[in-house]
């Protein structure tokens, strides 16, 4: 399956704009699968609730769900792609799942970072997966790499690649990733976001290198800090299958479920 990632700088506030770049850099791609960043239609750096309120589109009448729709059917390639969803009252920093039949799903980002908590609610529904042809695919969001159960549940639910969109600022998840992918023998795409974002006194710059990883920790493609690039990779899915380190050892046959019963416990427990 020939898999990757979209990565460009979205400009904040400029939903049109950062449709028709996505737009641009995805039409003419050979791929099935292909991942973009996180809040790629809005930017990132919120500085009042009312500007998520405006920027903010409900799934999947929105706009944007009906633009990767369109990109999705005329690329035949499944996307997966974060943006600010409204659902009622509430507000969610969410991945919106097409094919090139329609909409498939939401995943809203369950473990929300820094002062995405001001301005988000936090995930209220599952880690899903979805099927594409013979396999499927798990979706998280960002910050959700440093919490290992996330890789774990999609990975126990038959994940074969986990589609991962992000708006990385922190040095530390392309490397992460090698490991996460090696405990669970998956590969991921993290599909992360380029420059520098700064508004009313607040600036964020973003790492770029989004990363192809393979199920035993290699690299297979991890773009420049600071282009505008489309990566993709043909991946062996069926490797996945595979969760044998040796003779001995199987890394889901050998987990002692019964000695992690304190993960689901509360601190206060």
């Amino acid at each position: 399956m020939k898999a990757g990632f979209v990565q460009f700088e979205p400009l904040f506030g400029e939903v049109n704009k950062n449709i028709e770049r996505a737009e641009m850099l995805i039409d003419g791609t050979d791929a099935d699968l292909l991942v973009l960043p996180e809040l790629f239609n809005t930017g990132y750096v919120f500085t009042a609730k009312g500007e998520v309120v405006d920027l903010s589109e409900e799934v999947p009448k929105g706009k944007t769900t009906q633009a990767l729709c369109r990109m999705a059917k005329n690329n035949d390639v499944y996307i997966v792609a974060g943006i600010a969803e409204k659902s009622g009252d509430k507000y969610f920093n969410s991945a919106v799942i097409v094919s090139p039949q329609g909409y498939l799903g939401t995943y809203r980002k369950i473990h929300l970072f820094f002062e995405e908590k001001l301005w988000f609610n936090p995930g209220d529904g599952n880690f899903e997966v979805y099927d594409i042809g013979p396999y499927k695919f798990g979706v998280m969001i960002c910050f959700d790499w440093i919490f290992p159960e996330s890789m774990r549940v999609l990975s126990l639910k038959g994940a074969y690649v986990i589609c991962h969109s992000a708006n990385l600022v922190l040095p530390f998840c392309q490397d992460a990733m090698k490991t996460r992918c090696l405990e669970n023998r998956v590969f991921a795409i993290t599909a992360n976001r380029t420059g520098t974002e700064a508004r009313k006194g607040k600036s964020l710059t973003f790492t770029g290198k989004s990363q192809i990883t393979g199920h035993t920790a290699e690299v297979l493609y991890q773009a420049a800090p600071d282009t505008d690039e489309v990566g993709i990779v043909d991946i062996d899915m069926t490797r996945a299958e595979n969760k044998r380190l040796n003779e001995y050892n199987d890394i889901f046959e050998d987990r002692r479920t019964e000695f992690y019963k304190r993960l689901l416990q509360d601190l206060a427990e």
